[in-house]
């Protein structure tokens, strides 16, 4: 089969590999995404809800792993299981383990008192810190380890439940089955709520903050499959704008408030959508904010921020005000997220891509999106950018 390419032309095919053309637009949402989460975990007054930043990451991960496997298996008509969780390991793996290695050598020296450093590195390693937080309380001094648990068990099922909805839907209708599975995931959040759980309980797990991602699934089909009625959506595009307009709204929605299980979560999730549908064009306002270069920086970096910061800001919180927090944060983990990626990650790049000495290419327009590149997200591929991370 041939891929169907999408009105906005996001989705490249070029030889036998996989490709999303490059826009410079979406490092720049996983900068404030990145920040959002950073001013979470600061303690920053008036930012409560910047929790939600991780709602974005989701959004954009759920979407641009999705656009990947429907142009792979639009034209092979099936998907390289094993080239793709390969990918997702040697990209997201090597990070995180040198974080742990560096957690478990220097945590005991920062915080004598802690019991548990090496039982949260070995839950967190093994992805299962979202259940863990949940249920048992670990991990807890890197408790933000539980995103990167819920991506990774999306990696882990949905390349093979989105064979089955296309094999088994209508043609050209797959974006309605993903719908349902959206609408269902809200549902089953929802029902945890009014059963009385508690909020922790909810929102770290995979199960109740699958909502996320499968918004971003929907978009990608949508996009590909290209249904009647989103010309309408095109031709009142504006009105869509009050999503995102109204999300400064939900950043007093303060820890353990269920209503932003009910809908703060939802409307997030859906302002990350008109964002994505925004920036496709690669023009207009929305656009170019999010290519402000230093936002645009910050989201190459964003995986190794995400894993280094979380830790870095508790111990500056016992000791200094906010703004310190902040910035003396944000510096430090940039500093560490570098020195991550220009060592370990790049030569497990390497070793992914099967390359000994990473090949200097020349820039093109036809620049692709590194996670997602030769078929992997989280989300791949282009040694020369693959220092634009993901989903997170």
């Amino acid at each position: 089969m041939t891929a169907r390419r999408s009105e906005l032309e996001v989705l490249v095919l070029a030889g036998t590999e996989y490709k999303l053309q490059y826009n410079p637009a979406l490092d720049g949402l996983r900068g404030v995404a990145i920040l959002l989460v950073l001013l979470s975990h600061a303690h920053v007054p008036l930012f409560d809800g910047a929790f939600f930043g991780v709602d974005l990451f989701f959004v954009l991960s759920g979407f641009l792993i999705t656009s990947l496997l429907l142009v792979e298996y639009n034209s092979k008509g099936r998907l390289d299981y094993w080239r793709f969780y390969k990918r997702r390991f040697w990209r997201l793996m090597p990070a995180l383990a040198l974080f742990l290695l560096a957690y478990c050598i220097f945590a005991p020296m920062i915080w004598p008192e802690l019991t548990d450093v090496y039982s949260d590195s070995l839950v967190s390693i093994l992805y299962l810190a979202d259940y863990g937080i949940a249920f048992f309380d670990s991990p807890d001094t890197i408790l933000h380890m539980w995103s990167l648990s819920v991506e990774e068990h999306f990696y882990l099922v949905w390349p093979p439940l989105l064979v089955l909805l296309l094999r088994f839907a209508t043609p050209g209708k797959v974006w309605r089955s993903i719908l349902l599975l959206w609408i269902m995931a809200w549902a089953w959040r929802v029902m945890w709520v009014f059963q009385g759980q508690q909020f922790y309980e909810i929102f770290f797990r995979f199960d109740t903050r699958a909502t996320g991602l499968l918004a971003g699934a929907l978009l990608a089909a949508l996009m590909l499959e290209k249904p009647a009625f989103t010309q309408n959506i095109k031709k009142n595009f504006a009105h869509l704008m009050w999503f995102p307009l109204a999300v400064p709204l939900l950043m007093e929605l303060a820890w353990d408030n269920q209503q932003a299980m009910i809908w703060g979560i939802t409307i997030v999730e859906c302002a990350a959508l008109v964002v994505l549908m925004a920036v496709q064009r690669q023009s207009g306002i929305v656009y170019e904010m999010l290519c402000a270069p230093a936002l645009i920086k910050l989201g190459k970096l964003s995986y190794g921020v995400y894993l280094w910061h979380y830790p870095v800001v508790r111990y500056l919180r016992a000791e200094f005000s906010w703004p310190v927090v902040v910035v003396a944060g944000l510096i430090i983990s940039v500093a560490l997220s570098a020195l991550s990626f220009y060592t370990i990650e790049r030569w497990a790049l390497r070793v992914r891509d099967g390359k000994r000495t990473p090949k200097a290419k020349p820039a093109t327009s036809g620049r692709v999106e590194p996670w997602l590149q030769g078929g992997s997200n989280g989300s791949g591929g282009n040694l020369a950018m693959a220092v634009q991370n993901r989903h997170r």
